[in-house]
């Protein structure tokens, strides 16, 4: 630490190991906030250029003595707090999307906002709290964003998270590689059901989640995919089998198949019990993909007769006795199950 201050105010090692000594304390060794705290101290007229010596001088007592936070993540928030409110405001939208936002994004909010966010962050950019590269604002350390982010209120954020989800929900459509629907989908999930406030925006959200899930598969990606239709799932209301069948159905068969291929027996489960309770039969239903066979846990299961029984009369159901039962019947031969034949018998 001594030698960067020594380099940055070209003296030797030795004139500024007492500097060195107090900005340790303050700021614990960190680069990032040794530069801001020494920013701040030539602002304040405490490491000040001398004519007359033609060096750079200071006055230990009075840093020592200057009310400086000696926790990190204080002393940002304060640095972000001696910004305008402009530049802070736009820090602080920057900071609901993590640790960077695409510029597009940025000019997108900017018009809905009616607030000038780019010019401001350009501000934040000239005193070191965000990088601007490759079209992105990057906060310049993790924890710059979690002060911004922390200077808002709980209650505020959802709402913010819900408005700015909602705002890119449109351009997303239009967005020929997703990018925007991934984002508005995130925005709207860190919100919460909690944040809708027109019932009609609930199957709005469902469905976004369901085409950010969609999307999420098809990049192999099922962890996420599930994410996204669990949180979709979440936003439906209590009757969203009766007024929104077809999207409750598609939600939960495509979660279903990610909880599959992810391993999660609980919830495929869970998934497959709320499906038997609700679902139609397929003939009814030209938008179901369900296919027992591969997704649904008949073999997982059937550990007394009763729930053999009910596995079974789904298979039948829809339409696929033939085939399905003849794979749950190999499967348990193979275990040896004593329940199946009396029950295959019984539901024959």
């Amino acid at each position: 630490l001594n030698t960067m201050v020594s380099e940055t105010l070209r003296l030797s090692p030795r004139l500024t190991r007492s500097l060195s000594g107090v900005i340790y304390h303050k700021t614990k060794g960190n680069p990032l906030f040794v530069s801001q705290l020494m920013l701040s101290l030539s602002k304040e007229g405490l490491l000040r250029p001398s004519l007359s010596r033609r060096r750079w001088e200071w006055d230990k007592e009075k840093i020592q003595s200057q009310k400086l936070p000696d926790d990190v993540a204080m002393f940002i928030t304060e640095s972000i707090q001696a910004l305008s409110d402009d530049v802070k405001s736009a820090i602080c939208v920057l900071s609901c999307f993590g640790a960077s936002a695409e510029f597009t994004v940025i000019k997108t909010l900017e018009g809905a906002l009616n607030k000038n966010l780019v010019d401001n962050l350009d501000v934040a950019v000239r005193e070191g709290l965000l990088d601007k590269a490759d079209d992105k604002y990057r906060f310049s350390h993790d924890r710059i964003q979690e002060a911004a982010y922390n200077m808002m209120e709980i209650l505020d954020r959802c709402h913010l998270h819900f408005f700015y989800g909602m705002t890119l929900a449109p351009p997303a459509d239009a967005d020929t590689d997703d990018s925007l629907l991934l984002i508005a989908a995130n925005q709207l999930n860190l919100a919460g059901p909690e944040a809708v406030q027109d019932k009609s925006q609930n199957a709005v959200v469902a469905n976004l989640n369901l085409r950010a899930g969609k999307k999420a598969m098809e990049m192999s990606d099922f962890v996420a995919a599930y994410f996204y239709f669990d949180n979709g799932i979440s936003f439906l209301r209590k009757k969203h089998w009766e007024e929104h069948y077809a999207l409750s159905l598609e939600l939960f068969d495509l979660a279903a198949k990610c909880a599959h291929t992810n391993g999660d027996t609980l919830s495929l489960q869970l998934l497959y019990e709320q499906v038997l309770t609700y679902g139609r039969t397929l003939k009814t239903s030209s938008t179901s993909c369900i296919s027992p066979r591969a997704h649904w846990p008949f073999h997982r299961g059937c550990q007394n007769q009763l729930q053999l029984k009910r596995d079974l009369i789904f298979c039948r159901s829809w339409g696929l006795n033939c085939e399905v039962m003849s794979q749950v019947w190999r499967r348990a031969y193979k275990r040896r199950n004593p329940c199946f034949r009396a029950t295959l018998i019984m539901i024959s």
